[in-house]
């Protein structure tokens, strides 16, 4: 018995790629993956119309759905929302189209990397506070002798790119470290719009950072659209297939 997730990332409903949609649609139906990960930014400027678009997509898809917010998916326009309820449509869209998973194979564990503002402009790059880490590795700590693999989800990567002395993540080395500690097997995020999977190493500790691409229309450098299959079996390797979507580039 093996566990299939598609991973997937910065769809920017508002700014989507309807031919790359397509493509996961068509991949979905045809191969029924257990769950769809999506790692954040889900609207372009948290309209309300916007959240309506990515409702539709996900209860169309007939597989559960698993999301994370980003920074994309805080009120752009409603200042007084964003910091009063910064989350409300995004809890409004989940109620909706999540669905809570876990397998034999491998078990989620959320990790918030979003905050309504910031100290630096713009305030697109993640934040890690202590308390959303406290409650990530509450969970952790509850899963230390869990024999599934045990996947972390948050939309900022948790490290800078390797080699590079900044990290564009506040507190995001320390977080990395600690869940890396805990014993979690992976990271899965988005943010950047360019995939990559990476072993890296902190602490004595190691963990795969795994980043979808994007969906949309905002491609970075030469990326192409893109998503994930990960393929999880319990005591077996977790293995993943990146799929560029060079055809929604027409």
């Amino acid at each position: 018995m093996t566990t299939r997730l598609f991973h997937v990332s910065d769809i920017h409903f508002g700014a989507e790629n309807r031919a790359a949609l397509a493509s996961v649609e068509r991949a979905i139906s045809a191969e029924t993956p257990d769950a769809l990960i999506c790692t954040g930014d889900l609207t372009q400027r948290a309209k309300h119309s916007e959240y309506a678009a990515a409702a539709a997509w996900f209860e169309g898809l007939g597989v559960p759905v698993v999301l994370e917010p980003g920074n994309h998916d805080m009120p752009y326009y409603n200042l007084f929302e964003r910091f009063a309820d910064p989350y409300r449509r995004y809890r409004r869209l989940a109620r909706r189209v999540v669905s809570p998973f876990e397998s034999e194979d491998v078990v989620l564990v959320s990790l918030r990397t979003t905050v309504r503002a910031q100290r630096r402009f713009p305030w697109s790059d993640g934040v890690v506070t202590p308390r959303a880490l406290s409650t990530t590795l509450k969970r952790l700590a509850c899963l230390r002798s869990d024999p599934r693999h045990v996947i972390v989800t948050a939309h900022h990567p948790l490290l800078g790119p390797e080699g590079k002395a900044r990290n564009p993540t506040i507190r995001g080395n320390r977080a990395f470290a600690a869940i890396a500690e805990a014993g979690a097997d992976a990271v899965l995020t988005g943010h950047v719009h360019v995939p990559f999977d990476e072993l890296r190493e902190s602490g004595g500790h190691s963990a795969r950072m795994i980043g979808a691409g994007t969906l949309s229309t905002r491609l970075r450098g030469d990326a192409p659209p893109s998503y994930r299959v990960i393929t999880c079996q319990r005591g077996g390797a977790m293995t993943t297939e990146l799929r560029e979507l060079t055809s929604a580039l027409r």
